[in-house]
């Protein structure tokens, strides 16, 4: 998996398009480039979609997903990927097979499902590939509250809550549970167990607009932190450091906040 390697971290996204910039992969890739880690992508779906509302999805052929993820395996390499918007079961289980290949560089799984204004953004029928196919691949996955309720069948009003969907998900397979509470009324805070420990993120709420591409963009900082050698309690402390200055410095626009992902980020060289 590691070609030729100048010292420059790799990172693959495999995820959706979003024409709006925010979310997706160009979300992704703005992260990586922030973090100083060289941006690789697998696109899943294309979206018509801006920081109001998704117009349209049209998901790509599973053959051309899995293509694009050997292309980049078997010439460029990757120390770490990512994954988001995967849009159906059988691009879920193209990509599992693909991962499957991957040895010792870590995976994060973003179960995307559902875009910020309703629209789905994976089938119903596609849980299932989730769960079975994919979480097994995962070094971390990181559902906020309605994904982790629809994964694991807890419903979620609380912080105990989350801990429990996190131990359910953590035994369908992934390494570790990021469970983020951003959704819950008052100040967020996210919920991470590994396996053995439960460890809490207070975050601060910050505004009062909603924040387009949220979830894409701590994924991949979580990503950036893993790939450059962070520990995975590091690598999400920073990860969500980066997130609240990225909204902070963020403009608004349309219906939502859109993230300044070019904001001073501590550690953003290779």
């Amino acid at each position: 998996m590691s070609p030729v390697n100048s010292g420059r971290r790799r990172a693959l996204t495999i995820a959706g398009s979003d024409s709006g910039g925010g979310a997706g992969v160009q979300a992704d890739l703005k992260t990586f480039g922030s973090f100083g880690v060289f941006g690789m992508t697998a696109l899943t779906a294309v979206t018509a979609q801006n920081s109001r509302s998704v117009l349209a999805v049209a998901g790509l052929d599973p053959e051309l997903v899995r293509l694009q993820i050997r292309a980049v395996r078997t010439d460029m390499g990757a120390d770490g990927v990512k994954t988001g918007m995967l849009f159906n079961a059988d691009i879920v289980r193209a990509v599992a097979e693909e991962l499957r290949l991957l040895k010792n560089i870590p995976v994060v799984v973003d179960p995307v499902m559902v875009a910020k204004d309703g629209s789905p953004l994976l089938d119903a029928s596609a849980v299932g590939a989730v769960i079975s196919d994919l979480l097994p691949c995962a070094s971390l996955v990181t559902p906020n509250t309605e994904e982790a309720e629809s994964l694991s069948g807890v419903p979620i009003r609380s912080g105990a809550d989350m801990e429990e969907a996190a131990r359910v998900i953590r035994r369908m397979g992934p390494a570790a549970v990021l469970v983020k509470g951003g959704h819950l009324p008052g100040d967020p805070v996210d919920v991470l167990f590994d396996g053995k420990t439960v460890t809490r993120y207070p975050g601060k709420r910050i505004g009062s607009r909603p924040a387009h591409g949220t979830g894409c963009t701590l994924s991949a900082a979580i990503l950036c932190g893993l790939v450059k050698g962070s520990p995975l309690d590091a690598a999400v402390r920073d990860a969500k450091a980066y997130l609240e200055n990225a909204i902070r410095s963020g403009f608004s626009t349309g219906g939502s906040v859109v993230l300044d992902h070019l904001a001073a980020c501590p550690g953003s060289r290779p």
